[in-house]
């Protein structure tokens, strides 16, 4: 299974670009999403064990810490893994507690846990390094006691021509109809996933398709540095339009990627 390397200049690309607006409405829209399957799954206030793989910075996996969860997060890449440090140590003991960093690939997970070690897995922005990800995807689900869900955040491979279609970038448009690979905005060469695809993988691992979202419908095109509103309510208008977009066909279907749930039967 061969990747592509996400580290060096990429890993600092990434951090600058934290609380710019795609990635706020990246990271708050899965948040959104991922606590309304908890919640929709799990009884009020169960301490839930959760696994991020491929934590990069560590929001996600902090942000349910917080929340009074158990969480895991496993990142290869040293430049995240110490900004997620660093992002630990500032909080609380009792969240300092709840959370711990495993420097490894998120390939390994069977050399670190034993199967049905997790309520919830989160595998958010990785199976675009991976070249063939049914590996991954099957070993994700594997540490996935019954009736836990994954999480999977994924560049939507049906939607591919709209980023250069709608910059006016008319021979790339035509040429992203038919294939699943891309450029992305840190200058690697990465692949995309088709809905239908997926779906096929997750039932076929034993964690079928339970709900699925759009994420980023109206803003993917906004600048790197694009900046969030200044006001409050601006930006709640924002987020309203985006999670409705979200969950809304046809807009869903053309998000920029795809936050795909799947439940251990």
């Amino acid at each position: 299974m061969s990747t592509t390397t996400f580290s060096g200049d990429a890993a600092e690309a990434w951090l600058n670009r934290l609380g710019t607006l795609r990635e706020v409405v990246r990271q708050e829209l899965v948040a959104r999403q991922v606590d309304e399957q908890i919640a929709a799954r799990f009884p009020v206030g169960q301490r839930l064990r959760v696994l991020d793989v491929g934590m990069g910075q560590g929001t996600q996996a902090l942000r349910l810490a917080r929340a009074g969860h158990e969480v895991t997060g496993i990142e290869r890449e040293p430049r995240l893994i110490a900004v997620a440090r660093e992002a630990l140590a500032a909080e609380p003991e009792g969240i300092r507690g709840r959370m711990r960093i495993v420097e490894g690939d998120g390939r390994d997970t069977g050399v670190h846990f034993l199967p049905g070690s997790f309520d919830v897995v989160l595998c958010h922005g990785v199976l675009m390094y991976v070249e063939e990800p049914d590996a991954l995807l099957a070993g994700l689900a594997r540490m996935l006691a019954p009736g836990g869900f994954l999480s999977l955040l994924v560049r939507n491979g049906d939607a591919l021509a709209m980023r250069a279609g709608l910059a006016g970038d008319w021979a790339g448009a035509l040429a992203a109809f038919d294939t699943t690979a891309y450029r992305n905005r840190l200058g690697l060469d990465v692949r995309a996933d088709r809905l239908d695809t997926l779906a096929d993988t997750l039932g076929g691992i034993g964690a079928p398709l339970h709900a699925w979202y759009g994420v980023r419908v109206f803003t993917d095109l906004a600048a790197d540095d694009a900046v969030v509103p200044e006001s409050r309510e601006a930006l709640e208008a924002l987020l309203a339009a985006e999670e409705r977009a979200g969950r809304t066909d046809p807009y869903r279907q053309v998000a920029a990627l795809l936050h795909l749930c799947g439940v251990r039967g």
